[in-house]
């Protein structure tokens, strides 16, 4: 059997298009397939549709993975800064906003199209709107079964992604895929998602569209970012990021004033000894969330008759104030998934299976989840920068 291409890479996205321009421009024959009719869906509507490309604070330290080294090598040899260069030569205007983010001026369209005219320029075929109805391996050629047509490379990438956002034709092929292959699956959780609150923390719940500047905690992760209380629990940015070290049962801690030092409940007592604890709360916190912290907390005589031990049961109460999420909103909501391929089968330098020749996983697909702001566009770049050289 005679190989059709060099390489197939088996999903548009982000990654699989990075992938495919970098190997096409090395003069390889690469055939780039998708299910859906068109590329870079999620880049789209990154953003709010202007895509957070970036972040120029990117470390191995800002991604969530079994091996939290794994991530270092492809990081390393391929920057924001190379991203951002590649930015610039296609005379995209760019902004940085808070936290290292840096975002397109104009649309998102802006960085699908630069992606597609560097796999141009690189010669890669394009099969698109077109499913993908087999996968084996023979005589060291991969086959790929494209509807009516079959097409054959010694290299094969899967670029798929994860399940999250499935009405953007995100499915879990690669995991199926994988399988089949005899790699191992890190279980994979919807991540960068909104936490749901059950009955008994009805006190969030009647604060929706309230959002407050919290320090959020669960397990491993700890942000500093703003919260916001919806009809159905917690989201805004710091519960989006702690939900990707969240598990099933673990709590939440907020620190609801991260700006206070212990005691300034006491010190308001005395400069202000006829306030009440809604009126002190009310000078740091939306008035809404002030007026349910204080009936759930039940000090009622102002402060100057309320003992210093109340006082500082309040403190510790508003500096770690814990709530158990009944689950999240799962991955319809989720902007990326946590798990997937282990990153153990693979090589941290080409993203190859250590024990399947000739087969790439990159992107999303891998157990390698960046932090909310430009991260895990990051690590599609540079995993697929990495696997494109390596074809």
């Amino acid at each position: 059997m005679t190989a059709t291409h060099d390489a197939i890479v088996l999903g548009a996205g982000a990654a699989g298009l990075m992938c495919a321009g970098a190997a096409g421009q090395r003069g390889r024959r690469i055939l780039l397939v998708d299910h859906n009719p068109a590329p870079g869906a999620k880049i789209l509507i990154s953003g709010g549709g202007r895509c957070n490309f970036t972040n120029i604070g990117t470390a191995p330290d800002r991604f969530v993975s079994a091996n939290p080294h794994f991530a270092r090598s492809a990081l390393g040899r391929y920057t924001p800064a190379d991203f951002l260069a590649l930015v610039e030569a296609h005379g995209i205007a760019w902004h940085e906003k808070t936290l290292g983010q840096l975002f397109c001026d104009g649309s998102a369209r802006q960085i699908v199209a630069m992606l597609i005219a560097e796999c141009d320029r690189g010669g890669v075929e394009q099969a698109l709107g077109v499913p993908v109805s087999a996968v084996d391996q023979a005589d060291g050629l991969f086959r790929v079964t494209l509807g009516s047509r079959v097409v054959t490379a010694p290299r094969l990438v899967v670029a798929t992604g994860g399940p999250s956002i499935p009405k953007l034709g995100a499915t879990s092929f690669a995991y199926d895929l994988a399988r089949r292959f005899g790699l191992k699956i890190v279980e994979p959780r919807p991540a960068l998602v909104p936490l749901t609150l059950g009955a008994e923390e009805a006190l969030f719940r009647t604060l929706s569209g309230v959002a407050t500047e919290v320090v959020a905690s669960a397990g491993a992760g700890r942000f500093r970012e703003a919260a916001l209380f919806t009809h159905r629990g917690l989201s805004g940015p710091a519960i989006l990021q702690v939900s990707s070290y969240w598990r099933h049962g673990d709590s939440v801690a907020l620190n609801l004033l991260p700006d206070q030092q212990g005691g300034w409940l006491r010190a308001a007592k005395r400069e202000q000894p006829r306030a009440t604890l809604r009126r002190a709360l009310g000078r740091q916190l939306p008035d809404r969330l002030a007026e349910a912290l204080a009936d759930r907390i039940a000090i009622t005589t102002e402060l100057a008759n309320t003992p210093d031990r109340a006082l500082e049961s309040a403190e510790r109460l508003l500096s770690a104030w814990t709530v158990t999420p009944t689950g999240t909103e799962g991955f319809a909501k989720a902007e990326v998934t946590v798990g997937g391929v282990s990153t153990a089968d693979l090589d941290q330098r080409t993203l190859e299976a250590k024990r399947v020749p000739g087969l790439h996983v990159i992107g999303e697909a891998v157990d390698v989840t960046g932090w909310l702001g430009g991260y895990n566009f990051q690590w599609a770049w540079a995993s697929g920068v990495a696997a494109g050289q390596a074809l």
